[in-house]
Parts: structure tokens; sequence; C-alpha cells
């Protein structure tokens, strides 16, 4: 060990410490710190606001805008916050679990109030700040307690964020096939070739529905071989759920997989949203929940949950689960919101089907049925990078360079230019 004296490098040196020198010769802490790359869609968000053609389309962001291209605020979450206002509440902190009467509300949304897992109290699920925070949760939870492989394997390709959340929580990534490009389509066969083959113990990654970003998702049937096939592998099941009622307008036939592979035996890990299907965006609303063999389990995996939480963020918010929580236990506000979810589903479902018919109308001689046969808010549209360095160079119409496309950003008024331009770039 050098000694105590030993004298520290000359501050006239270049590098110090992996630190730069400024050009006077100061001393710059972050000297050695490198630029890093720019998100691929807020990239997208910076390249739109700045081009002044007024035809322009942000096709990036995932965010639900209604027909005139507006952000939309759901009426049923307006009435929530002026109940809320006339209680006067105080704004103490919440538990490190988060506020209670949300997180049971959470998990009753997804697992169906009915489920024996609710009846016989053998989960926890705590209140996170969104489905973000929920993945990290989860994922910092597996690293310190998952006893078998490091390895998550995600669907390929998955949700851009769900690479970095596990691996700077210190697990390992790998992926199975999910979609097939020649098709625009689920890859089935290979899908359970590749899971066929992963480690046991492994964690497995299911987008619930509405998968991000190919908006393909397996069919019942195929759902019941996937789960077959993870049960033979015994591996854990990790459910990323953050458009519950917004990929068809129904909440129950979005949460089916979630409540079958239950059913099965399936002791899954499942993170939760409500940034999509109530319009929460920026209130941070969602959950974390975990099925565990009995109620005992259930507490003694809550207490850890809490010891992960407390020294991250403390506590959640409670203005945007309180409106949440609201809304699901009040009954006319309840309906209200799925009335509405299923407006917003159905409008996504009306845009599909008006670009693929736009583009019939252009002339396109493909086959466009993916457009339609997808679900959700996104589209793999099957573009390649140089089509869509063409679409947004020759008519201002942005996407992320993979081709998907938010349907969200598509109205009325401009799915005729969109399928204009799709057409030019791929006859």
């Amino acid at each position: 060990n050098p000694s105590l004296h030993t004298p520290l490098p000359s501050i006239n040196s270049f590098y110090y410490d992996g630190n730069r020198l400024g050009e006077q010769g100061s001393f710059s802490w972050w000297g050695g710190v490198q630029m890093g790359p720019p998100d691929p869609i807020l990239g997208v968000s910076e390249a739109f606001k700045k081009d002044t053609n007024p035809k322009k389309m942000n096709l990036g962001v995932g965010a639900y805008r209604d027909d005139m291209g507006k952000p939309f605020v759901l009426s049923c979450v307006r009435k929530a916050e002026a109940i809320i206002t006339t209680k006067q509440m105080d704004k103490e902190y919440l538990g490190i679990g988060g506020l209670g009467e949300f997180s049971k509300s959470c998990a009753q949304l997804a697992l169906g109030a009915d489920n024996e897992v609710m009846k016989s109290g053998r989960y926890i699920t705590v209140q996170t700040i969104s489905g973000t925070g929920s993945l990290r949760i989860g994922a910092n939870f597996l690293a310190r307690f998952h006893g078998g492989p490091r390895d998550v394997y995600l669907p390929k390709p998955s949700w851009g964020n769900h690479t970095p959340i596990f691996r700077d929580a210190g697990m390992e990534l790998k992926a199975y096939k999910y979609y097939d490009p020649s098709t625009c389509g689920f890859d089935f066969k290979g899908a359970l070739d590749d899971i066929s083959k992963i480690p046991e113990h492994s964690v497995i990654m299911l987008h619930a529905c509405a998968h991000n970003p190919t908006g393909v998702d397996p069919k019942p049937e195929q759902w019941k071989e996937i789960s077959d096939i993870v049960k033979k592998r015994n591996l854990l099941v990790f459910f990323d759920m953050a458009y519950q009622g917004f990929a068809s307008g129904d909440i129950d036939r979005d949460a089916w997989a979630v409540r079958y592979f239950i059913e099965q035996g399936h002791n899954i890990l499942l993170s939760q949203s409500f940034a999509k299907n109530m319009g929460l965006y920026g209130e941070r609303v969602g959950g974390f929940t975990v099925v565990c063999n009995d109620a005992e389990e259930a507490k003694r995996v809550e207490s850890q949950l809490k010891i992960l939480i407390r020294p991250i963020y403390s506590n959640p918010p409670m203005n945007g689960a309180r409106i949440a929580a609201t809304i699901l236990n009040t009954p006319d506000l309840r309906s209200l919101w799925l009335e509405e979810v299923h407006g917003m589903a159905n409008r996504i479902i009306k845009m599909r089907e008006q670009l693929a018919a736009g583009l019939i109308k252009e002339g396109s001689s493909k086959n466009w049925q993916h457009v339609i046969d997808q679900i959700g808010m996104f589209c793999f549209t099957g573009l390649k990078p140089e089509q869509v360095e063409r679409l947004t160079k020759e008519f201002s119409v942005y996407m992320t360079k993979d081709g998907r496309i938010s349907m969200a950003g598509v109205t009325s008024g401009n799915v005729g230019y969109l399928a204009h331009g799709i057409h030019a770039v791929t006859k």
C-alpha cells in the first residue's frame, strides 16, 4: 500500500486520476466524461420541433393524442381530481409501499377481483413510479434475491428501456425470437424454439398485451403453448403490462395472458402502468406485484421490497395514486373510465384501418394487412431505415429508424398525407 505521505501526481500532468485538465491547467472532476448518444425517441421530437413544414407529423412519441392531434385528459380524471379537491386531504408522506387502496385496486385490475391469488392474500403489490419505476424495483429485487441465473430473456425486439433497466440493476440480458420481419407478425415457431432452450430458472420477460414496439401479440392458443414450455423449462415469468384496456379496449381481454399464466401455476412478477390507460403520464402511477406461494411468503417479500425502495426514493408520489384509486373505486367513474379507454383504443384501431385503406387508394401493391392486425399504440410498419429517412426528408414525417410509428399521432386529418408519403417511399 502506498504511504499516506506519497506525493500526489503533479497538477501540471495532462491526466489526473482519470480526469482531464482544463486548458488553463485547472483541474476538472468530469474531464473524462464522454458525450453520450442522444435518446432515439427524444431525438425525433427535437428534430420535429425544428421543422417548419406545416404538414409535419411526429410519430415517435408514445403518448395518446385526440383526433385533433392534441394531448387528451380523460374526463373521469378531471372528475376524480374534483372529488379529491373537495376532501381537503393532507400532503403527508405515503408509506414506503404507497397508497394502500391504490395498490389493492391495481392488483384487482390486473388479476381480477375474484382471483384465488387475491382471496388467499398470496401476493404483494407496491405502488411505484409508473411502469419504468416498477420494472426497476423488480430488477433490483431479482438482482438481490433471485437464486437462479442472472439472465433476463427479452423478446427480440423489446421496449428500448428494458435493457438499461435490467442491466443497470446488475442483470444480464439475453433474447428470444419474437418478431418476424418477413410477415411483420409473430414468429411463433422461432419463439417456442428459443424459449425451449432457455436455461432453467432464468427470467423471461413477456409483454402482456400491445407489445412495444411491434404491436404484435400472441393469440390465446399461442399463449397457452408458451405457458406450457415456460413451465417445462421452470422459468420465472416477468410480465410487463403497460397497456391494459388500451390495446383492445377491454381490460379483461388485455389481462388474459397474465390471468391464464397464474391459473397454470406460474408465480409471476408483474409491472403495471397507468400512464397510457388513464392518461396519467406525468403523474407517474404504477405498481409492482409479486405472486408468492402463500401469504406468509408475501409478507417476507413485502418487507424486502420496502428495504429496496427506501434508499431509492423513500416513498412514491401520492396525487396520481389518489386519482387512479378514486376512479377504480367509484362505480360511476370506473364505468366512465372503461368507456373512455374503449374510445381511445377504438380511435387507434380506426386509424390503422384508414391508413391501410389509404395505402391501397394510393395504388400500393404491397400487403398492409399487418397494420390492421397489430394492436395497441405502436405499429411496426416494415419500413427500412433508408425509407424512414426519405419519409422524414421529403414529407417531414418523423419516426424512429426501425420504422415504428405511434398510431396516436395519426388523425383523420393527416392519415391521407401519411399514406401518400409511405406509398411514395415504398413503391
